[in-house]
Formats: C-alpha cells, structure tokens, sequence
C-alpha cells in the first residue's frame, strides 16, 4: 500500500511540471500564420480573466427570473411526498388562440375605436411573435434542468421571432452572439436620415465572431456543419452524470443437467436453481469523483447427492464492491465539471434579455403599423375632402356652362380631376383596408370572428410634436444609456462570459489523465448444510466433510454482516494516469477557443462602434423629421390660404379653373407630404426608443408582466395628442358665379 501511494507521488510530481510547462509553451507560442489582431494590452491568455476592448464594458443586467407560467422547469419534480414523481410526464398547457376580452371593450357603433396604448396593451396579450418568444424562457430552464443532471446543454433560440406582418422592420441576419444558433434578428430603416436600428438579437448562425453564416460554406466541417468550442472540455474525462442511477438484476433460474456419470453428483441429472439479486448505484461529483457501488447477491440449490457437492444448500453468496475515483488534473474542478450548469444559466439570461429585445422589436413593429394606419385613414379623410371640392367645382362649372359663362374645356379639366379624384379615393380606402387588417393580425390571434373581421379600425391618437426626453440629452448620455440597456451589448457579454468558461475548461483538457483511486470490496458465504451430506468421519477418504466448516447454519444477516467485518475483504488505493505524447487535439481546441475569444472582443468593440453611430443617424433623423414637419405645416397653411384666394378670385370672375384645380393639387400635395412628415417622425421616435433601450421603461410596461401575457397596467405612451379637425378652404357655393 505504502510503494503504490509513494509511485503515484512520483508519478504526480513528474507530470505536473511537464503539463504545466506544455500549456505555458502553448500560451507563449508566436501565432503562426496568424489573422486575428491582437488585442491592445491584452494580458497573458493563462490569466483567469481576459481583459475586454476599450471602452469599459457595463456590467449586463441580471436575470429577470421571467416565467411565463408559475411552473419552474429548471427545478426537477419533487419526490416527497411521491416517491415515483419523477417518473411521469409534464403537461404543458395548450396555448390559447382565441383573443383577449379587451378586443370587446372597444367596439362602439360598429366600430374598433384604438388608441396606441391600446394597440400595445392588445400586442402584449395576444401578438404571436412575444406569445412564441415566450415559449423560449421554459424551453431555456429545461436546459439548465438537463444541465444539472450532467448532460451537455441543447440550446436555445434567441432571436427575433417575426411573423407578424407590417410595420417597417424586415428581418435580416443579425452578427451578434447568441446563445444558440437558430435565430433571426431584424433591423428596420426610416427616417429622413435613412436610420437603421440596431439589430436586437443573435443572428441564425451567429456563432463567436458574429459572422452572418454559422453553418456550412467553402470551409465548413464534416457533414457541411462548422461547429464551435463553446463548452468544450476534457478530450479524455467526460462528464459523469450527476444524477445518481440505480440498476439491478433480478433473475430466478432453473437448470436441469444431464450427467454423463454420477460418480460426482451421485446423480444421472441434476437439478440446480440459483436465484441472482445484483444491485449498482453510480453517482459523479462536480469536484471530479465518481463513485461506484455493486451489492451481488446468489442463492443456489442442486440435489448432487455426493460428498464433493456444495456444503451449503441453499447456498448463499453474497459480494460487496465500492469504488471511488477522483481526477487530479484533467477533469478536476467545479469550474471544468460545473461548466455546462454555468453556461446554461448566462443562457438563461441570455433567454431573458432576447425575450426584452422580442418586446422593444414587436413593440416598435406595433407603432410602425399603427402609424401607418393613422397615416392610412387621414390620407382617406384627405381624399375624400379633395373628391368634394373637385365634385363641387364640377357642379358649379356646368352651371356656369348653361348660362354660358364658362367654355366647355373647363367643364372637361374639372370632370377629369373628379375621376383622379375618385381613383386616388379608391385607392386610398384599399390602403386603409389593408392597414387596418395588418393591425388586426398583429394584435389579435383568431381573425375568423365575423364581426371583428368585417368592423373597420379607427385610430385615435395623433402624434405631438412635444420633445422626447430623448431629444434633449447629448450623444453621449444616449450612447451610454445604449451601451448599457442594449440587448444586443448584454448578449454579446453573456456569450464573452461563456466563452471565458470554456477557455478555462479547454486548459485544463491540455492537462495529462491522472486518477487515484480508492475501493473496498468483500465476499461472504453462507446458508443451510446440504442434507445429502453427512458429518462425521468418512473412513474410505480420511476426513470430515463438514471440518472447518465456518457453521452448520449460517443466515443472510449473517452473511451480509461478514461483508463489512473484514473477514473477506479485498480493499486497496491505485492510480491511473494517460499521458498523450504530442497531444495535439487539444492544443488545436485550446488555440481556437482562444481565437473564437479574441474575435468575439473584436466583435463586441465593433457592436459599440456601431451602437455609436446608429444612435448619432436617428437622432439627427429626428431632428430633421421635426423640421420636416414644421416645414410641412407651413406649406400646408400657405397652400390653404392660396387656395382659398384662388376661390376668392374664381368668385368675382379673376380666375379660371384650372388655376382653382392647380391650387387644389397644391393643397392636396401638402397633405399628403404632411402626413408623411408625421408618418415618419412618430415611426423614427419610436426607434430612438427602441435603440436607447427604454421603451418599457418610457412606456410604463412591466416585462415580468409582459413575460406572462396579464399586463396589470396599461401602457402609456408619450408624446400623443387627440386627432384635430381637419382644416379645409372653404368651399364653392352652388350656384354662386362670378
């Protein structure tokens, strides 16, 4: 015992070292051939921190503990005081497709009256995209669930989810970590300055270095899959589960054997019946043991009517075996074993900060499209005043035409602008139709209702033009509110932090296999003497089958007692050690790690340069929307009054009509380039909310609420006004001539 723990000393001091200064010369290597920048004061790779790119990173913000439901699938079912409880299935509860109650509250005379926060509040209760986002925040606690048994982690989906039609967001591939592959992120493009939001989720493929293809290409691995180091460890030393197992054997067996003579069994054919009961139970620890136990157990009988037969029938046989083995290099540590638990729970956070991307996504998608219907139904009312005024005009020149005042061309220019004017109606009411039926698919789930299908939407809040908090900070207040509330940014962290884990367990994979173990074992026997056997003295052989004997009778208490009493034991310490020569598979998982790393600072330094300038695009977006409304409002005012003097003139024989109908296209032109003006800048406030990250916030919207589809509270958006009446000239009397 004393030799074998004096070589495993040995053998431990000589190995150490020599992995120890392995991994150094791997860490002190010149990169050969090498594309990946370095980065400025970086420090040693062996350090257990890597410094991150300038500027400082903020720190991401914990998890939300966001649930959809009550039910926490990251914690396994209990078995108290149900013992087979973790043995049946879980029921998740069938999703609900029919609309919320507050869709009802809303009709009136036929009518979908809507404000935006109406529109929001319905969006959070019933959009698909959050409803399918949701799913995500369980689908991620299974997997922390499954890493706690030991098992390496499957993943979760964390981009954006956008079905929902409309709005002028389109989804593109993001570059930015994610947890998983799989995903879809999206970015959208208005404004004057032609802004692009910042995209708010992992891309599809978007693995460490954030490149737009995670999966295939000229360079792609076996099967046409590239695949990642992200919680790679131990080439050699996997993972045990650490839920315990339990396994047995039960087996009752009978044999009848011929026998070609009875001089050893005093019988032509033998009967013997052996009952087996054998027992394992095997566990792993995050530390690095694994410990194993086998508990076998054997009750035989046979009618060998001779004295070289058993002694004991029913023979009992009983064995005990435990084994532990701990890793004292690769393989060893909570930080190597642990490591799938840990990368499950950034995940999870991960999980958290998607889904509050998905809400700020789907959230300005929602402004999009009710804007667009605001736009939408004023362009109608707008059409509509431009059919009167050109049908009135019509009316009056006809007469003019009868009392022969008028020549007839002018009755043909007015007839022609009515039927532009009626095909510009028509086309505006086939643009409200279809705006309002993209609000209703984004805020309800069941379309097939006839009475909500068939009742047309009237939107009524119209945007102010009363300064956002937004507008009046510097670049730099909102670049830092961007940097630290930005999804995109705590994503890209989180995956920073997963990677970190990784680097530390792929060194310690560098390491050699060095294992001391440990174990006790013991066999006993025991049972009833065989009636076919005699004691005593047998004179032909010399001796008494029944000397030495340890008893005549011995019970299975007995039996098991005498596996722990030393009386049959076999029990010792070892080591086992492997120690690649060239180890070249894990250098190479090591240096890629280590590059996958660098690229994803680069990664993260780039998504801050970006932030940066997204945020200085839409906020001079804003600023120019601004001044295009303003702009906008006072063409409109002098197009009005123009319009009107123009009239004024038609009425006393000053004018003719077509200058009436060339300052009622004027008019009508300023309309429309009003509504856009508005459009726009409502849609462009509603992106600087979403790329500063504080739409919930500014919004009144609590996310744990909005995880669980029963708002408490009722959206409040800023920044809306009541709908004003629409100013018109005044127009033609009937019968009125110059």
């Amino acid at each position: 015992m004393q030799s074998a723990l004096v070589a495993g000393l040995m053998l431990f001091n000589m190995v150490v070292p020599m992995a120890g200064a392995q991994s150094q010369n791997s860490n002190n290597a010149a990169p050969r051939a090498s594309t990946t920048e370095p980065m400025p004061n970086a420090p040693a790779v062996a350090a257990a921190t890597v410094a991150t790119p300038n500027p400082p990173q903020p720190i991401a913000s914990g998890p939300y503990a966001l649930r959809p439901t009550s039910q926490d699938f990251s914690k396994g079912k209990s078995q108290f005081p149900n013992p087979f409880s973790a043995y049946t299935h879980t029921t998740v509860p069938p999703p609900r497709l029919s609309n919320s109650s507050l869709l009802d509250s809303l009709y009136k005379d036929g009518k979908i009256y809507l404000s935006l926060d109406d529109a929001i509040m319905l969006a959070l209760q019933n959009n698909f995209d959050i409803a399918i986002a949701r799913y995500n925040l369980d689908i991620a606690d299974t997997d922390l669930l499954r890493a706690r048994s030991g098992l390496s982690f499957l993943g979760v989906n964390t981009g954006l989810v956008t079905g929902t039609l409309g709005g002028s967001t389109s989804p593109v591939a993001s570059s930015s970590p994610a947890a998983t592959t799989g995903a879809t992120s999206a970015s959208s493009s208005t404004g004057s300055a032609s802004a692009t939001t910042i995209q708010t989720a992992g891309g599809s493929g978007g693995g460490p270095g954030g490149t737009s293809v995670g999966a295939g290409g000229a360079a792609s691995g076996p099967n046409g899959i590239t695949s990642s180091t992200l919680g790679a460890g131990p080439l050699d030393v996997p993972l045990e589960p650490l839920d315990p197992v339990v396994s047995g054997t039960v087996q009752l067996a009978r044999a009848y054997i011929p026998q070609t003579s009875k001089f050893l069994t005093g019988t032509f054919q033998l009967n013997a019946n052996t009952n087996e009961y054998n027992f394992n139970y095997s566990q792993g620890f995050l530390p690095g043991e694994t410990m194993a136990i086998t508990f076998n157990n054997t009750r035989s009988t046979s009618d060998m009517n001779s004295i070289f037969g058993n002694f004991y029938s029913p023979a009992i046989t009983s064995t005990f075996n435990a084994q532990v083995t701990q890793h004292l290099l690769q393989g060893f540590g909570w930080s190597v074993n642990g490591r799938y638990i840990a990368i499950t729970k950034n995940n999870r956070r991960i999980t958290d900060v998607a889904f509050r991307a998905q809400l700020l996504y789907t959230i300005d998608q929602i402004e999009n499209v009710y804007w667009g219907l605001v736009g939408a139904y004023q362009d109608e009312k707008a059409k509509e005043g431009a059919l009167k005024q050109s049908t009135q005009l019509l009316s009056d020149d006809r007469k003019q035409l009868q009392i022969g005042t008028l020549a007839p061309l002018d009755v043909v220019n007015a007839r022609a602008q009515v039927a532009s004017d009626q095909q510009a109606l028509t086309t505006s009411r086939t643009k409200l139709e279809y705006q309002q039926l993209l609000m209703k698919q984004a805020i309800a789930r069941n379309l097939d209702d006839p009475i909500f299908s068939s009742a047309p939407i009237v939107p009524t809040d119209r945007v102010s033009l009363m300064r956002t908090p937004e507008e009046d900070k510097s670049v730099d207040e909102l670049v830092q509110e961007a940097d630290a509330d930005s999804p995109n940014v705590q994503e890209a962290l989180l995956s920073l932090k997963n990677q970190e884990i990784t680097l530390k367990s792929v060194r310690n994979a560098l390491l050699p296999v060095l294992d001391v173990y440990g174990f006790y074992g013991a066999e006993a026997i025991g049972g009833s003497k065989n009636p076919l056997i005699t004691c005593g003295l047998i004179p032909s052989l010399g001796f008494d089958p029944c000397s030495g004997v340890p008893g005549i009778n011995i019970p299975y208490s007995t039996v098991v007692g005498n596996l722990f009493n030393s009386s049959g034991s076999n029990k010792g310490v070892g080591f086992n050690f492997t120690v690649p020569l060239r180890n070249r598979q894990a250098q190479a998982q090591e240096e890629r790690a280590q590059i996958e790393y660098r690229q994803s600072q680069m990664r993260l330094q780039q998504l801050y340069v970006q932030l940066r300038m997204q945020v200085v695009n839409q906020l001079y977006a804003l600023q120019n929307d601004r001044a295009q409304v303003q702009s906008v409002e006072a063409s409109l005012r002098y197009a009005a009054q123009s319009l009107d003097a123009e009239q004024k003139k038609y009425h006393l024989g000053a004018s003719t009509t077509a200058n009436v109908l060339s300052q009622t296209r004027n008019y009508e032109t300023a309309q429309d380039n009003l509504i856009a003006a508005q459009t726009t800048y409502a849609v462009d406030r509603a992106a600087l909310s979403q790329l500063v990250a504080d739409t919930l916030e500014k919004y009144n919207i609590s996310i744990t609420d909005a995880a669980t589809g029963n708002i408490s509270q009722a959206p409040l958006v800023p920044g809306l006004q009541a709908p004003q009446p629409e100013a018109q000239p005044e127009p033609l009397h009937p019968g009125q001539t110059p």
